[in-house]
């Protein structure tokens, strides 16, 4: 028995059905947006749409481009609205405005920040390469040891000159 393939995962659909109509649209929108073969030729523009379309989805390297392009922005505007969402709850609305501080909003935005970008390097696998890169090292235990103690100076140090102002 034949096995079922679902429409969306069919070659026909997401090799070229898909690509055709996603530069066949672009295309047709810009040239409707600058008129650049006249006012009121949609026809035309239809026609040069579908035309440039079909040379695109002949050839293998452009389609494969666009395509992880178009993956790339999918993944990329799912980080985003991640991002925009979390700063969202962090710094809230006119009910609570739990961050009044500029330093308050920095920091946040600082742990947002690093906290998806360490969320998409391991969900993604990168995080065991680098992890390993990071510490199983020659050079990672006496790195990671100063880094230590600089941050520990830095925060002693910040304590006593923010303490010496307000005095």
């Amino acid at each position: 028995m034949a096995e079922e393939i679902p429409l969306l995962q069919n070659a026909l659909f997401k090799d070229f059905l898909l690509p055709f109509f996603l530069i066949w649209v672009i295309v047709f929108a810009i040239l409707q947006k600058t008129k650049l073969l006249g006012e009121g030729k949609m026809q035309l523009d239809a026609m040069v749409s579908a035309v440039i379309g079909l040379i695109f989805i002949g050839a293998i390297y452009p389609k494969e481009l666009v395509g992880n392009m178009v993956l790339f922005l999918s993944v990329a505007m799912v980080i985003l609205f991640v991002v925009l969402l979390l700063w969202g709850f962090a710094v809230g609305g006119d009910f609570s405005k739990p961050l009044s501080s500029k330093g308050m909003k920095w920091f946040f935005g600082l742990l947002i920040g690093v906290s998806v970008v360490v969320a998409v390097l391991y969900f993604s696998g990168y995080n065991v390469n680098i992890s390993d890169f990071l510490y199983d090292q020659d050079w990672s235990s006496g790195f990671w040891s100063n880094i230590f103690f600089v941050v520990i100076i830095a925060v002693v140090l910040a304590f006593v000159l923010f303490k010496s102002k307000k005095s």
